[in-house]
């Protein structure tokens, strides 16, 4: 477990107002991060602990920005899914959890606390360290491929209607969605694009040698179905386990390439469910 920086969690400590949260473990974590919870936990310069950890971001009462990391994930996980409710919750972590304290955040908060100055990174003798902060999103990366991927893994009707199964047909061919779609950009395409082609062969791959831990994670979807997502060196697979699935390259800003059932990728997607991490 990575040491606490003393001076850094006294001041995150004083008077921090707490804005959100989100969880940091295997089969949930913040996919900026990385393409797997070890890679995610290193991007904070923590060791992937079996339990995982809870993120805490808020502001101080000078209004700096801190992540205060903290090993009760139960704490944090109730906390979420209280305000996902609409209820009200107060995170308020004993100290005896808190793992460290990291100044900046390293998601977008679009939220600030009453009462204090805007959001600002703290000073550096008080941080210690550089300060996180979210990705670019002006530009295409690993971290914007990955944050298209978590949405259309949130906005799955709002993609899958811009596909009509039509589009399969011809391997290869790929034509703009409507003007329609979610933000982002999108493509239609089938197997038989080489990058797609590419990505399914490393997925596979997964099933026989498995990747690090986190790499592929299964959560609930309507009905049977399970809601699959799978990442790799410069890819990301968004999937339901009874439909088809779309795939997000790196080489390929900004385009969502759909890929049909057909006759493998049905074996594909239940083998990968059955090696997955899931929420607990």
């Amino acid at each position: 477990m990575a040491g606490t920086d003393d001076e850094a969690v006294a001041a995150a400590d004083d008077a921090l107002y707490v804005l959100t949260a989100v969880l940091l473990t295997p089969a949930q974590f913040p996919s900026v991060l990385g393409d797997d919870y070890p890679e995610a936990c290193a991007a904070l310069d923590l060791a992937p602990r079996a339990d995982g950890y809870g993120l805490v971001l808020g502001q101080d009462g000078d209004g700096a920005r801190w992540t205060v990391v903290i090993d009760d994930v139960s704490l944090v996980a109730v906390a979420i899914a209280s305000w996902d409710c609409g209820m009200e919750y107060e995170l308020s972590p004993d100290e005896r959890a808190v793992v460290t304290a990291l100044p900046g955040w390293p998601l977008a908060v679009a939220v600030a606390a009453p009462g204090v100055p805007a959001p600002h990174d703290p000073p550096a003798e008080a941080a210690g360290r550089p300060a996180l902060s979210p990705p670019d999103t002006g530009s295409w990366g690993p971290a914007q491929r990955r944050l298209g991927a978590d949405e259309i893994a949130l906005q799955w009707a709002a993609w899958r209607e811009q596909i009509d199964d039509a589009d399969f047909a011809a391997p290869g061919e790929r034509v703009r969605a409507a003007e329609s779609a979610p933000a982002g950009g999108a493509g239609a395409s089938s197997g038989g694009h080489a990058g797609v082609r590419r990505v399914l062969a490393e997925a596979r791959a997964y099933v026989d040698s498995p990747p690090p831990l986190g790499r592929v994670r299964s959560s609930f979807a309507p009905g049977e179905a399970r809601t699959l997502r799978a990442d790799g060196p410069g890819w990301s697979i968004v999937a339901r386990t009874d439909d088809i699935a779309f795939v997000l390259l790196d080489e390929e800003p900004g385009e969502v390439l759909p890929v049909g059932r057909g006759p493998e990728l049905p074996g594909l997607l239940e083998a990968l469910d059955k090696m997955a991490v899931r929420p607990l």
